[in-house]
């Protein structure tokens, strides 16, 4: 029997229609705010409890995301049963691998872990095994997987929100910040709870403890190539001069907030880089007059500023950057229809399936399949076309075995679409 001809697990009804806020109960702290961990005898004390605890640990991270440059973690957040909740601060120890040790061969209950784990990872904090309440949510199709909308939908609780954007760099940290926070962990064990018995009802917990494995085992993420290609505006940029002026001005900026640890934006924001970009000043002078330039941020640097757009005036043809982004893979597939119509018919034939799948069993389609994955294979499918083969692509590209078996024979079905004949004149 092929693998998308075994017995899959029947499509869950949808989740219930959501209360209103107004109707639920606001989730409160049942043991009070605890004091911030922030010495070595308070650090050893909740090594201890945690060790000492049972069951699988809520684990959760506040980073200053917006005004630091570094994703470091500047608070730590963690409860399990019979140890409490704690709040450690990162900052004064660096390094938490003790603690991390405490609590290894627990499974780590962390909502949205691909955002919280190279942080923890940073003060030596590294699970071996992980509920990420977030993807389990995606994958139960609840069409809101936040957090606070989560434990709404589920345990019927109201949550705070005020303080998602705060700078955590902050010392010391705010009262009404630290209540927040602990409310981050204060539920996670009961949401853990609930969504693993919707996911054995909906057939879905394999499904589940296969993604929670690859959350483990992906490899690290590999930095992108031209990362100041990624300047909010850049449509609004022309020709491959005012290009490198964005380049040289988004470099010289990362090189400033690198420095000084401060969010690139807070230095100069990209519509600065990009009213340059499109002015494309002659002098100091010039510049300075811009609109966007006028900030103390941006008036702090303006040598610097006018010497990465000088540098950039003057730079010769051949290295100037290419109008496009480099893509290690296949181009745009806006442009497939006139490049390759075949592969534009394979793709759309394939989007369309996998769609038609995963609305089957309430999934948001990514979580199905990547769609990278679907494009390479579209663009480039293999000569021998069997399942076999198709389902040795997908398990190359990552996919985990759930996935390919719901997908594989549709795939391999999609790969002989062609397009339609143009007709004669």
């Amino acid at each position: 029997m092929s693998p998308a001809n075994q017995e899959q697990p029947s499509a869950p009804e949808a989740p219930a229609a959501s209360n209103q806020d107004a109707d639920l109960p606001l989730l409160e702290l049942r043991d009070g705010l605890s004091e911030v961990i922030d010495s070595d005898p308070a650090l050893t004390e909740t090594v201890e409890a945690f060790q000492a605890g049972t069951g699988p640990v809520a684990v959760d991270a506040e980073r200053a995301s917006g005004y630091r440059y570094s994703h470091r973690a500047y608070l730590v957040q963690l409860r399990r049963e019979g140890s409490g909740s704690a709040l450690v601060d990162p900052i004064p120890f660096g390094d938490l691998s003790a603690l991390g040790d405490a609590i290894v061969d627990t499974e780590w209950i962390i909502h949205a872990a691909n955002q919280d784990l190279a942080c923890l990872a940073e003060v030596g904090m590294v699970p071996r095994q992980v509920f990420d309440t977030e993807l389990a949510g995606r994958l139960l199709g609840y069409p809101k997987v936040g957090l606070a909308s989560l434990v709404s939908e589920v345990l019927g609780y109201r949550m705070r929100k005020e303080h998602s954007a705060a700078d955590w760099s902050t010392r010391p940290l705010p009262s009404p910040w630290l209540v927040y926070a602990a409310l981050d962990v204060e539920m996670l064990i009961e949401l853990r709870n609930a969504i693993e018995q919707e996911l054995r009802h909906a057939g879905k917990w394999e499904w589940a403890e296969q993604e929670f494995t690859a959350i483990l085992d992906a490899p690290p993420r590999e930095p992108k190539p031209d990362p100041w290609r990624r300047t909010s505006g850049m449509h609004r940029v022309r020709n491959r001069r005012s290009l490198a002026v964005v380049r040289a001005l988004w470099e010289a900026r990362d090189q400033i907030a690198e420095a000084a640890d401060i969010s690139p934006g807070r230095i100069l924001p990209d519509a600065a880089i990009v009213e340059a970009a499109s002015a494309m000043p002659t002098e100091r002078e010039a510049l300075q007059k811009l609109t966007a330039f006028k900030g103390r941020g941006a008036h702090r640097h303006m040598r610097t500023w006018w010497e990465a757009v000088d540098h950039a005036r003057k730079l010769p043809e051949s290295q100037l950057p290419k109008q496009g982004p480099r893509y290690d893979g296949p181009p745009p597939a806006r442009a497939w229809a006139d490049r390759d119509p075949d592969a534009a018919a394979r793709l759309s034939t394939a989007r369309a399936s996998v769609a038609e799948i995963a609305e089957a069993h309430r999934l948001p389609t990514e979580n199905l399949l990547a769609p990278d994955t679907i494009r390479r294979l579209a663009w480039s499918p293999p000569e021998d076309l069997t399942v076999d083969v198709v389902t040795a692509f997908l398990r190359d590209h990552h996919a985990r075995p759930w996935q390919i078996a719901l997908t594989a024979d549709i795939l391999t079905d999609a790969m002989a679409s062609e397009a339609p004949a143009k007709p004669l004149d």
